[in-house]
């Protein structure tokens, strides 16, 4: 059985990005989905000289390693002014000291998600450029706009053609 890595790329214990990167996971037949939680791989802000002092931190090394076990990786990114959250941008500096090929060639799906119109595309579109450069091997990306008019905890998008859309991408991409 395949294995699916999923998180929202939040620090936020409600996350709607981790909703809904969980949501999108599930959607995938005959695969087991593990959500990671950012708060489990809570480090010291990144820079050279903490480097020097205390080394990687483990659990920038358990992090990668989780990443290495996935048969396919699906991240939502939540936008703080415009970019990645603080939170999944200290994970991702750490993690690439290990190895700039941070997501091992793995197949990833991008998604992302706010409760306004845009639906995180600024903070998407930075990932989409930036990640294969990374080791992604990006086969979609999905943004899904206003998230509390389109999104149902139970169901899962429930705007037929937000859902149509998700769904064309899932099943284009082959475990």
């Amino acid at each position: 059985m395949k294995k699916i890595i999923a998180f929202g790329a939040s620090s936020s214990k409600t996350s709607i990005n981790k909703q809904l990167a969980t949501y999108a996971a599930k959607q995938f037949k005959d695969a087991t989905v593990e959500v990671l939680d950012l708060n489990d791989y809570e480090m010291p802000i990144f820079s050279t000289d903490k480097e020097t002092e205390i080394g990687i931190p483990q659990l920038a090394h358990d992090f990668y390693a989780k990443l290495g076990t996935a048969d396919l990786i699906v991240i939502s990114f939540a936008e703080h002014n415009g970019a990645y959250t603080t939170a999944f941008k200290n994970i991702f500096d750490w993690t690439s000291r290990i190895n700039s090929k941070t997501f091992q060639e793995k197949q990833t799906l991008l998604l992302s998600t706010s409760p306004g119109p845009r639906g995180g595309s600024s903070v998407l579109e930075i990932a989409k450029n930036r990640f294969p450069f990374q080791g992604a091997v990006v086969k979609g990306s999905f943004s899904l706009p206003s998230f509390y008019e389109n999104f149902d905890v139970a169901s899962g998008i429930i705007n037929p053609d937000l859902n149509n859309q998700l769904m064309g991408i899932v099943n284009s991409i082959e475990l």
